[in-house]
């Protein structure tokens, strides 16, 4: 990999975790649709069988079979958005959350209609299409109420576990998982504050459930593949409930700063937003930023259409 390919990767992974900070966004779709999804569940798989080759001293055949330099830019881009973004994302979600809702909501619904466009579609992809998106729209809507949780590591640990599921699955935001879970402000916390006690309980359970899962993930691909495609559609599609713009928070709560944040909310129309809540609903502005969040996801797939074909020109030229 040249220098070029690392840094890409590196601003593949920025945007990674700047979508995971945001609850209701996956990191997952963002490697989708920038052509790394089905690469990084297979890197990630390949750890575990692997070991054995590190321990016994090979490294080189180790870092191969993992793929370890495309995994290192991936998640020195992803910590770095975490841990830079944090503070700009609790930001925007507290000051212009129309305005950041409306960008991602116009970056999910590009991105069903760019994964969608690689189905092969009949009846069981159209019906898998349907049910998960069914299921996502009940798991992502904003009237759930999360769970009364605990702040002892071993249900930080569980939370690292399930969340990194969700994470790397394109429109179930592993975010949105730790709110139902009642721990997204406090990991949101711990990262402001580099609490590493709590950071290293929840990496922990990331990893023991990304391992796992990717497992899953790899097989379904390998066997199912059009399905898998269908209900990831699903997936994404059925999450647009939980990013509309427009809401009224129905409950509160203080978090440990004394702030007041949203604990259920429920969709509405811009003009009953406007009416209920006395504010501008921000309309024209929301909108731009709809279509600049849809017309991102197509420039990115452009721009690695050009980039594939030039690397195919390379490889051809260098055969000849």
């Amino acid at each position: 990999m040249n220098l070029k390919d690392g840094i890409l990767l590196f601003a593949k992974g920025i945007a990674m975790g700047a979508a995971d900070v945001v609850p209701g966004v996956s990191g997952g779709t963002i490697a989708f649709i920038t052509g790394i999804y089905e690469r990084l569940i297979g890197a990630i798989k390949n750890i575990p069988a692997n070991v054995p080759l590190f321990f016994k001293g090979q490294f080189k055949s180790f870092w191969k079979e993992i793929d370890g330099t495309f995994l290192v830019c991936l998640v020195a881009g992803i910590a770095t958005s975490l841990f830079s973004l944090a503070h700009l994302m609790t930001y925007l979600l507290d000051h212009q959350p129309v305005l950041l809702w409306s960008f991602f909501f116009g970056l999910v619904l590009a991105s069903t209609v760019f994964v969608g466009k690689d189905v092969a579609w009949n009846w069981k992809t159209a019906l898998t299409f349907v049910v998960f998106t069914l299921l996502a729209f009940f798991i992502t809507s904003p009237e759930n109420t999360p769970l009364n949780s605990t702040n002892a590591y071993w249900y930080i640990f569980l939370c690292g576990a399930i969340a990194i599921c969700a994470m790397i699955l394109p429109g179930i935001s592993g975010s949105f998982i730790l709110v139902l879970l009642g721990q997204y402000y406090f990991i949101l916390g711990a990262l402001k504050e580099l609490d590493v006690p709590v950071l290293l309980v929840f990496l922990a359970g990331a990893l023991i459930g990304i391992v796992s899962f990717s497992h899953i993930l790899s097989w379904l691909f390998k066997h199912v593949k059009m399905l898998t495609l269908a209900a990831l559609t699903g997936f994404m599609f059925g999450s647009l409930n939980k990013i509309w713009p427009w809401k009224e928070v129905l409950q509160t709560y203080t978090d440990s700063e004394g702030v007041s944040k949203a604990l259920t909310e429920r969709n509405l129309s811009p003009l009953q937003f406007e009416t209920i809540n006395g504010t501008d609903n921000q309309l024209a502005a929301a909108i731009a930023w709809m279509l600049i969040g849809f017309c991102l996801i197509f420039t990115i797939e452009f721009i690695n259409k050009k980039m594939k074909q030039r690397a195919g020109k390379r490889h051809t030229a260098d055969n000849q």
